[in-house]
């Protein structure tokens, strides 16, 4: 049995769980927000039996957990606390319990993961992947994070006015910030930079490249940016972009499969830019991050792909 860790909707999610029940595989998707208010789970320990019992409900039946053979830990939603408690230090206590109990069950099943849930949430850090990516070789921007407002300004000095990019760390649905580039405004602005670290990094002008590796596969593809309405992040104009196929350089290959394999991942969808000079930057890799967009603009069979890559630990 595949379980998949992630929640109606998520049309990622979706595409895979029809790929695999199109080849008659048992697949369970388990959504971490009907959790503790709208569905029971029962973990048992008994001395008859040599293995834990691991029970949630799913719809209207209970799913022994120990069947699974292949999780795949997509996206979540958070825990839902029952209405009826009302204070906050109830509220917090429900949700941390719920994480110790969910997480430990799903920590002790014997199965094969995408990806490990430990090494998913540390790659999910900026910091580890630039360290990670710099010790391999790739080439980085060259990044400042700080809270610091006085070297923020000195390093949008040293590269001028339109040369920086700004970002957060996060990018997520209710709190969505684009990438952007550091304009006059924002350097009057800077003392803001003191509430929290902010990301500058250099400007590389070129076409996006979107990678995604899934195990031993590696689909690669141009995202090009450069004459649409928005060139700073091409998530913004995605529907203005030309994508194609493109393959990378050997080296470039060899060094983003070593990225993944120093940060324990199976799964990766990475971002770099090709500069007109042909260099390749290194900019991130998301271990959630999308596809679809991709597969609609070249026809990849990324989403097949990663169907057939949960088959193969399915044993």
């Amino acid at each position: 049995m595949i379980l998949i860790v992630s929640y109606p909707g998520e049309d990622h999610t979706e595409k895979v769980m029809q790929c695999l029940e199109q080849k008659g595989r048992e697949v369970l998707m388990m959504d971490m927000s009907d959790f503790p208010a709208n569905k029971g789970m029962s973990l048992s320990w008994a001395s008859s039996n040599k293995k834990p019992i691991f029970f949630i409900d799913n719809l209207k039946l209970s799913v022994d957990l120990n069947k699974i053979n292949a999780l795949w830990w997509r996206r979540l939603l958070p825990f839902t606390i029952d209405h009826e408690l009302k204070s906050q230090s109830n509220r917090a206590f429900a949700e941390s319990e719920t994480s110790q109990a969910i997480y430990g069950m799903l920590d002790s099943l014997n199965c094969n993961w995408i990806n490990p849930r430990a090494a998913d949430e540390a790659a999910h850090h900026k910091p580890l992947q630039w360290s990670t990516a710099k010790k391999i070789g790739l080439k980085l921007p060259q990044t400042l994070v700080t809270n610091k407002p006085d070297d923020a300004r000195n390093f949008i000095n040293a590269h001028g006015i339109g040369r920086v990019v700004f970002k957060a760390f996060l990018a997520s649905t209710d709190a969505w910030r684009e990438t952007r580039l550091v304009l006059q405004e924002d350097v009057e602005r800077l003392e803001l930079v003191r509430f929290a670290p902010v990301i500058f990094q250099e400007y590389i002008e070129g076409v996006d490249l979107r990678i995604t590796i899934i195990g031993d596969q590696v689909f690669s593809a141009e995202i090009d940016a450069q004459k649409t309405s928005y060139p700073v992040d091409m998530r913004m104009v995605i529907g203005e972009t030309e994508i194609q196929v493109v393959k990378l350089p050997k080296k470039i290959e060899q060094g983003l499969r070593q990225l993944q394999l120093s940060l324990g991942l199976k799964y990766g969808a990475i971002d770099m830019r090709r500069t007109p000079n042909g260099e390749y930057y290194f900019l991130e890799v998301n271990p959630a991050g999308q596809w679809l967009f991709v597969e609609r603009g070249t026809g990849l069979p990324i989403s097949q792909a990663m169907a057939d890559y949960l088959i193969t630990l399915d044993k």
